[in-house]
């Protein structure tokens, strides 16, 4: 599919905090079918993720593209970077990061999608801080999303996500290796005892004469470690631990009761992250006053980061909202 990067200039934007930015760069994919009439979706990226949404490299290539889950030959396919996440070369890094939190970044999706002309979409979709990003989204603009999809996240940020961040940022402020050692730390609220249990069997590596699993967690801080940059995790755990829909506002269910999307919550059997309870907590707040507000569950034993391996569970439960009429020209 080959990338297709673009980049837009947000100007005169200040935060939530009330922190100036004259100028940020917000980098963007189209992936899909350009009809003009096509469909939009939106899809909101997690943590170490960016807009390589689909093909060769990415991130979701298992559900989004042609044929698949959602199906590029019908809808088009539009993906931003969180700003300061430094996928592209093109965009700065940001270093004061405590000036930003999620619902910065969901006005900042929006003024993105405003320079673009996209006024409807079909959905927003996304995991974990992108469910979170959708959320803000849904908030800040009532009418624009017919199908609100967040998926292993919730609408805030829970006391146990933000001890987990908290403890992110100590490891991310104190350690020699920060990037590793916070992402070692983040592979064990990702998966579960159970996953790795099966996964290693407590098996060993010779070659280093170490557990498998000790081997497993420093691959994954070696490897981001080769991608990612120390300002972008910092940013990116500061928006994780500041989901919060209600901030300054109204209670939920007066928030919730002006958005007219219909909302799927997808949750995770197992997650210790954004754990099922506290999405269950929040369906049954929210179903006596919005009736097109769902429910489902990946039952998995890999926890948060199911969303990123059960493909097969993940499409079914979307496969309604994604049909393609067999009418479609598009």
């Amino acid at each position: 599919m080959g990338k297709r990067i673009a980049h837009i200039t947000i100007t005169n934007f200040f935060t939530e905090s009330g922190a100036y930015y004259p100028s940020l760069k917000l980098s963007y994919q189209f992936f899909g079918t350009d009809s003009a009439g096509a469909p939009i979706v939106m899809v909101n990226h997690a943590l170490t993720g960016n807009s390589e949404v689909t093909g060769e490299n990415g991130w979701w290539k298992t559900l989004v593209g042609p044929e698949k889950c959602i199906n590029t030959n019908h809808f088009r396919v539009l993906s931003f970077d969180i700003p300061g996440n430094g996928f592209s070369k093109e965009t700065a890094l940001i270093t004061n990061y405590k000036d930003f939190v999620a619902r910065d970044i969901a006005k900042i999706f929006i003024r993105g999608l405003e320079y673009l002309k996209v006024n409807t979409l079909f959905a927003a979709i996304g995991g974990s801080l992108g469910g979170g990003i959708a959320w803000e989204i849904a908030v800040l603009e009532p009418n624009l999303i017919q199908h609100l999809i967040p998926i292993a996240s919730d609408w805030k940020s829970s006391d146990w996500l933000i001890a987990n961040c908290f403890l992110q940022e100590r490891i991310l402020e104190n350690s020699s290796h920060p990037i590793e050692d916070a992402r070692i730390h983040a592979m064990l609220c990702y998966r579960t005892p159970l996953s790795l249990k099966a996964k290693f069997q407590r098996t060993r590596n010779k070659e280093k004469d170490i557990f498998n699993t000790e081997s497993w967690l420093l691959h994954h801080g070696e490897k981001l470690q080769a991608r990612f940059q120390l300002p972008a995790y910092k940013l990116m755990n500061q928006l994780l631990k500041t989901i919060d829909i209600t901030r300054a506002r109204e209670p939920l269910e007066k928030v919730i009761s002006n958005i007219t999307s219909t909302i799927h919550m997808i949750s995770i059997t197992t997650d210790v992250f954004f754990t099922a309870a506290e999405n269950r907590e929040t369906y049954e707040r929210l179903k006596h006053i919005k009736s097109n507000i769902y429910y489902d569950e990946i039952d998995s034993i890999h926890g948060h980061d199911a969303f990123l391996i059960e493909y097969e569970q993940l499409s079914q439960l979307l496969r309604n909202i994604f049909r393609v009429p067999s009418t479609s020209k598009v």
